[in-house]
């Protein structure tokens, strides 16, 4: 035992025994040697604290007690540092995300020693033999954190042998006096039997060890008093032990998780700056369960006295307005903006058409009175002629040169060679001989000047348009780059072309070959498409739609396909356009005499579907404009984009509702020709090489159609190869077509020729046309079999085929021979009857085999969807149209307007994600004890299913209006990807609308930032599974997926008592990751007092406090990977015949 000394006398001893220095020397010697006598002083002192030896009398003074005091807090620090550094703090990381972080928050009592100052006291000075090790430590908080007991299995100290009164809760025990636990020691339980007592207030002693562990900040652990009618130590739920009467209340018995140790929290609305005081929270701050201190109220809200949260609805309706003015900001503002520009663009537009009007009738009164002026001086010239010379007038001869050959018209007039204007056709003589002898007279100079000027204007443009590569004449020195120029040039070519319209009205036969051969005609790339025995088969049902056709369209002429329901007609355009899925094709089909697919010249080829396909929440121009920009060549200068855009309009007559939305089923707009005539329009503005039509003119009045077949007829002019399926057209219309295929049932060629020919053909076989009956009418009725041909014919409907195979000298089917050879010998006057006919006989199979059959069919067509959609071929069209990003920049506008257009459907999304948080934020408030996981499963849940019913409009609209134009060559990837940019303001802006609500109701410890976050990567989640759902499957299952598999995976991810299967399948739903990462911001944000709550808690739901991160890439990656499947999927399974 070491001797104990006091401070004061021991320096007054030394200072007594040194005499006065006499030198400065002298007393730094001093000074040393006293500081060495009281370094050794504490030096004695603590290794007597260390050994237990303090004695009552000597902590009486403060000088003692403090150094005690501290020397007792840096065994504890000590202690607690090791315990989060060694294999404990290991075994529990996933709750520890800082080690120093959550020691200064939980046992960093630096600041106050006081309770650590009163135990000393309490204790005489033995504190450090009642100190739990860190091996008991370890053996507590193992116990309580993962069997969630509060009972301790048995220990050295307490078992059912050796139970002492420091076994009970509340109270410790110390060791002998001969032995000095090492309180870092990790691995044995010391011998803690001796001096048992009460514990001190500030420490808590667990039922079942025998020591004393100081209660983290946070908690408040106070000394229990006994309540006499309970019998029940408050503050504390423990009793006192029975047959014990010496057995007092003793201190804290507990520190667990809150649920079964709520009594050591401080209680809500006070706050603990040491764990043996509790005030009360004053006015203006917030004082939440386990505080350490008050904490300040934001400004605009309301804190009372003992409140434990802030009251921040007045920041949520604040975000609320700021919200709803963002969105009225940008819906407004942007819409304004494309009001205005269309304004100023209609305007630039009209300005611009009715200069060139103007210009034009100058023009016309200027070339008339220079007409006037000429024929004048003519006349003149020939009086003149007539009086100073002999000779007599030469008229131009009947026969005139084209092409270096010499033609008369067959009614006698005369026409010019090339090289004459086809103006001068009309003329019918000119003196051009005496023209010629006078030469260079001066009225004929000034003549001839007149005719060489143009008509000058700053303004004016060239009208010429050249043949190669659709380059324009442009004004020298002038380049073509505003919209009032650009309007202009468009309107005064357009103008110049109805001109040249009218004048070929009159153009006889010569006329039109120097027009044909006028170099200032642009014509495009030449498609004859050849066919040969071309047939289609249905898969599986064996059935043919096309039997053995032969033939040829041509370029430059309108083929009709005409023929009864069921003939096979819009099969055939589909064979030749290579649309064909589910269906065997045979035969042979030549472009331009070569065997190449028709996919080869797809971005010059236009197929216009029978249904309306077009984009209702779009106007006339929009659409048009959209088709032409990604269609046409990218080379192709934008004054020529304008203008073929403004010749589509205007010869399709849409100029009064082309600033008109097109409307759909639900919202009205131009009325069903007009549709009908944008419908046609859309394939128009790329300027094909070859159509197809599929009944452009079902629904539409007799102008209408005859408006439709001028425009046709103005493109076969430049060389288009239009081919175009016609149901009952008038007799009118049928005359404004060069060629006709009419089918019969079965997919059968009846007639493939000239129209002009058919009636002459069908009245060699005895079918006679009656008079006032329309011969497409009449020919489809017999071919239908409701009208029987004259009784003149001995033909019969179904022979009719046979007929034209031997017309031509085709081959005939095996199964037709027959047929044929009765009708090579006797064609016209035999009639065979049911001869000709033939029946595909088919073996019955039974039900199953049936079902086999259909299933099998199915899954072939949908592999030759597949495979027709994946196909490449080399493009042969030779345009380069723009590529995927112009073409994405060109989406992103289009998709801006749409959703612009649907603000109110929008805004409905953003009132119904409002009330769901304010419901869900009022209804679920976040408890600490499970820090808000349940009000988080239930916003996943909702978030989930609001978000993936609206993401499955973007995709589901207009998926026809994709097919179409995808199957025309339109990037695909720009599509998808625009959509997707787009919708990523509402997969910022609806995490916002949500917690605007649900934070500011429920008012979780996790900040804003943090939920945002998470809310923001679980929307972008949903999204894309949304994406995946309205592509893969129809409309109302797509809907059904939306609601259950958010409810279905949040509960198999918030299941904690599952099997190994069930957490493997948990981890395979995307709710399990975002509500971990919701659960893990708000679990940071307790700590001291709440960490082994937050380590029980996390250890039971599988959680880690390090997983933030992965959580949050996890739902990113789920949304990516739902997006690409979703591309994917999109491009799989469109179907081919759009």
């Amino acid at each position: 035992m070491y001797n104990t000394y006091t401070p004061g006398k021991k320096a007054s001893r030394v200072m007594a025994a040194t005499h006065r220095p006499s030198s400065l020397f002298q007393q730094a010697i001093i000074v040393v040697l006293v500081s060495l006598q009281l370094c050794a002083l504490k030096l004695v002192w603590s290794q007597s604290i260390v050994n237990g030896a303090t004695t009552s009398s000597q902590l009486d003074n403060p000088a003692v007690l403090d150094l005690v005091t501290r020397t007792v807090y840096s065994r504890i620090y000590n202690l607690t540092q090791n315990l989060f550094d060694n294999e404990f703090a290991d075994e529990f990381k996933f709750c520890i995300l800082n080690r120093d972080e959550e020691w200064n928050h939980a046992f960093n009592y630096s600041s106050n020693l006081a309770f650590l100052s009163a135990c000393v006291t309490r204790t005489k000075g033995d504190i450090q033999r009642r100190l739990c090790t860190a091996a008991e430590i370890s053996f507590y908080f193992s116990n309580t954190i993962t069997s969630g007991s509060n009972y301790l299995t048995p220990n050295r100290n307490c078992n059912l042998t050796s139970w002492v009164s420091g076994c009970e809760p509340g109270w410790g025990c110390s060791t002998d006096s001969d032995q000095n636990p090492d309180l870092r020691n990790s691995r044995e339980i010391p011998t803690r039997t001796v001096a048992c007592q009460p514990c001190c207030e500030g420490f808590f002693c667990p039922h079942g060890l025998t020591c004393m562990i100081p209660c983290p900040l946070g908690s408040y652990c106070p000394l229990a008093t006994l309540n006499m009618n309970t019998g029940i130590c408050e503050p504390y739920s423990y009793q006192l032990p029975p047959g014990q009467p010496s057995h007092t209340c003793g201190g804290a018995n507990i520190w667990s998780d809150v649920r079964r140790s709520s009594e050591v929290f401080c209680s809500a609305g006070s706050y603990c700056p040491t764990n043996t005081e509790k005030n009360p929270c004053s006015s203006g701050n917030y004082c939440p369960t386990g505080s350490t201190a008050e904490k300040r109220c934001f400004k605009l809200t309301s804190c009372n006295p003992n409140t434990a949260s802030q009251n921040i609805h007045a920041y949520g309706a604040m975000l609320i307005a700021a919200i709803a003015t963002l969105l009225l900001i940008i819906y407004n503002c942007s819409d304004q903006i494309i009001t205005i520009r269309e304004r100023r663009l209609a305007g630039s537009r009209e300005a611009a058409a009715k200069v060139v009007k103007e210009k034009i009738q100058a023009r016309a009164r200027w070339k008339a009175a220079k007409e006037a002026a000429k024929k004048h001086g003519i006349e003149l010239q020939g009086q003149f002629s007539r009086k100073f010379s002999c000779k007599q007038n030469v008229t131009i001869s009947d026969k005139v040169t084209v092409l270096n050959e010499e033609y008369t018209d067959t009614e006698g007039v005369s026409y010019p060679s090339k090289e004459h204007s086809a103006s001068s056709v009309s003329k019918k003589s000119q003196s051009i001989s005496e023209v010629e002898e006078t030469g260079s007279s001066p009225l004929m100079t000034m003549i001839n000047e007149i005719e060489e000027q143009s008509f000058d204007s700053s303004e004016s443009f060239s009208l010429e348009i050249k043949e190669k590569n659709l380059k324009t004449k442009k004004p020298k020195g002038k380049d073509i780059h505003t919209h009032s120029q650009i309007f202009k040039y468009a309107y005064a070519q357009l103008e110049r072309e109805k001109a040249q319209q009218q004048q070929n009205k009159n153009l006889t036969f010569s006329g039109v070959i120097s027009m044909a051969t006028n170099t200032d005609y642009r014509k495009r790339p030449v498609i004859e498409i050849g066919f040969t025995d071309l047939t289609v088969t249905l898969k599986g049902k064996k059935k043919h739609l096309l039997r053995s056709v032969n033939g040829k369209i041509m370029p430059g002429r309108i083929t009709a396909v005409m023929g009864p329901s069921g003939a096979g007609k819009t099969t055939l355009l589909s064979a030749l356009a290579g649309k064909n899925v589910g269906c065997t094709t045979s035969g042979c089909i030549l472009i331009n005499g070569k065997s190449e697919p028709l996919r080869s010249y797809r971005k010059i080829v236009g197929f216009v579907p029978q249904d309306d396909i077009v984009h209702g929440n779009l106007t006339v121009e929009e659409n048009l404009w959209f088709n032409a920009r990604c269609r046409l060549s990218a080379d192709l200068q934008k004054q020529d984009k304008v203008l073929i855009v403004e010749r589509v309009i205007d010869f399709l007559g849409l100029q009064s509702v082309r600033g008109s939305l097109v409307g759909t089923v639900e919202k009205r707009g131009i009325s069903g020709g007009q549709r009908k005539r944008v419908n046609v329009g859309l394939e128009l503005v790329m300027e094909p090489s070859l159509l197809f039509l599929d009944e452009p003119t079902s629904g539409l009045d007799s102008a209408s159609s005859q408006l439709l077949l001028r425009a046709l007829r103005r493109e076969a002019l430049e060389g288009v190869n239009i081919c175009m399926v016609v149901h009952q057209p008038s007799y009118t219309l049928f005359k404004m077509f060069d060629d006709l295929i009419l089918l019969a049932k079965g997919g059968l060629v009846v007639y493939l020729g000239p129209v002009k020919k058919v009636e002459d053909y069908f009245a060699g076989l005895g079918v006679d046309v009656p008079e006032r009956v329309n011969p497409p009418d009449y020919y489809i009725d017999i071919l239908e079999g409701l009208v029987k041909p004259s009784t003149s014919s001995n033909v019969n409907y179904k022979e009719l085929p046979v007929l034209w195979m031997l017309h031509n000298g085709y081959s005939v089917p095996p199964e037709m021979q027959q047929s044929a050879a009765v009708l090579a010998s006797s064609p016209v006057e035999l009639n065979i009857g049911n001869q000709a006919t033939f029946h595909h006989v088919t073996e019955e199979n039974s039900f199953a085999g049936e079902m086999w059959q259909d299933m099998k069919t199915k899954v072939e067509r949908q592999r030759d969807i597949i495979l027709h959609n994946f196909m490449r071929s080399k493009d042969l069209s030779n345009r380069r149209t723009p590529n995927v990003l112009l073409q994405y920049k060109y989406f992103i506008g289009r998709v801006s307007k749409q959703r612009l257009r649907e603000a109110k459907m929008q805004a409905i999304d953003y009132l119904i994600l409002l009330v769901a948080g304010a419901c869900l934020g009022s209804l679920t408030k976040v408890r600490d004890e499970s820090f808000g996981a349940p009000g988080y499963t239930h916003t996943i849940i909702a978030v989930s299913l609001l978000c993936k019913i609206a993401a499955l409009r973007t995709f589901a609209l207009d998926k026809l209006q994709y097919w179409r134009e995808s199957a025309s060559g339109i990037s695909s990837i720009a599509h998808f990807a625009a959509k997707d940019t787009i919708d990523h303001f509402n997969t910022v802006i609806k995490p916002a609308v949500y917690l605007s609500m649900f934070y500011f109701f429920c008012n979780p410890r996790s900040s804003f930032a943090d939920n945002y976050i998470v809310l923001l990567c679980l929307v972008y989640c949903v999204t894309g599974m949304g994406y995946a759902f309205t592509i893969f499957l129809a409309p109302g299952p797509s809907q059904l997926c939306s609601v259950l598999v958010p409810v279905v995976l949040t509960l198999i991810a918030s299941r904690t008592d599952g099997d190994k299967f069930l957490k493997i399948l948990a981890d395979l739903c995307y709710p399990k990751w975002a509500l971990e990462a919701f659960v893990i911001a708000n679990a940071e944000r307790y700590y001291g007092v709440w960490l082994i709550t937050r380590c029980g808690a996390l250890m039971n739901w599988g959680y880690s406090l390090h997983d933030w991160d992965l959580c949050l890439c996890i739902l990113f990656l789920i949304g990516l990977g739902s997006r690409i499947i979703a591309f994917i999927g999109m491009l799989s399974f469109r179907r081919s015949e759009s």
